[in-house]
């Protein structure tokens, strides 16, 4: 037995292009449904949508024998939850809100063991290192481990450099929802200013070699953003996909 590699993680340290789909449901039976569809990966979300440890470890096994790489989105970069859900298998994380290096710089540090990081050490109770029958789990874990963060504020703009500076973090992610909201557009995320502040910042992203991220459910948006770079965007959401489509089953039966 050995540590899962994290093919995401590879991908686009590679330069090759992910493309996920947003699990907001918090239900293993449609985060298996969405695994089977063959997107690149999935992010169970705990910042919005209505997740617990319990529920995202179902997740994690559900989607476990697919081929689409789950991504867990905190609701808070905490230091003590990070090593929870680090625990019951998580190997890539998406951090909401970071504004700040210093910030990017703990996170960095909460998904490390000792020396490299803070991490609490207690594999042999944990999932992650399948109860300790992974050999020197507690040596090669760092390796596998990939940290995204997200910017989505106009402060989080301001220090997107120094962010993106950061060594360990591995990609970081425009939220274009918080920073049209933050740039007093609330609602209008595709205002021309908030467009032109999303592609600045995917160049900004590139030129510190770093992965940049973004989400985009409208097909042009999608092919503007690859072009620009981008090398892993959402492109739905299941809540999505399932209220589109019981609205038009319904209105065809009507």
């Amino acid at each position: 037995m050995d540590v899962p590699v994290n093919r995401f993680k590879r991908a686009i340290g590679a330069g090759t292009a992910q493309f996920g789909l947003w699990i907001a449901l918090a239900d293993a039976g449609c985060a298996e449904i969405c695994a089977g569809a063959g997107f690149d990966w999935l992010l169970l979300d705990a910042e919005h949508g209505p997740n617990d440890l319990r529920s995202l470890l179902a997740q994690l096994q559900a989607v476990a024998p697919y081929n689409s790489h789950p991504i867990v989105r905190l609701r808070v970069g905490d230091t003590h939850l990070i090593k929870q859900v680090l625990e019951i298998g998580t190997q890539s994380l998406l951090i909401p809100m970071v504004e700040t290096a210093e910030q990017a710089v703990s996170l960095v540090e909460a998904i490390q063991y000792p020396p490299a990081g803070v991490r609490g050490v207690g594999s042999v109770l944990a999932r992650s290192s399948r109860w300790n029958r992974i050999p020197d789990y507690l040596k090669r874990a760092g390796e596998e481990m990939c940290l995204l963060v997200q910017i989505e504020t106009k402060r989080g703009v301001e220090n997107l450099r120094a962010i993106a500076a950061v060594p360990g973090v591995d990609g970081i992610f425009i939220g274009p929802a918080d920073l049209s909201a933050s740039m007093g557009h609330i609602g209008e995320m595709n205002h021309p200013e908030v467009l032109s502040t999303i592609d600045r910042c995917i160049a900004e992203v590139r030129a510190a070699g770093k992965a940049p991220g973004i989400l985009a459910f409208e097909e042009n948006l999608i092919k503007h953003y690859r072009e620009l770079g981008c090398l892993f965007i959402a492109v739905g959401a299941d809540s999505i996909l399932l209220s589109q489509a019981a609205d038009r089953l319904a209105s065809r039966c009507k």
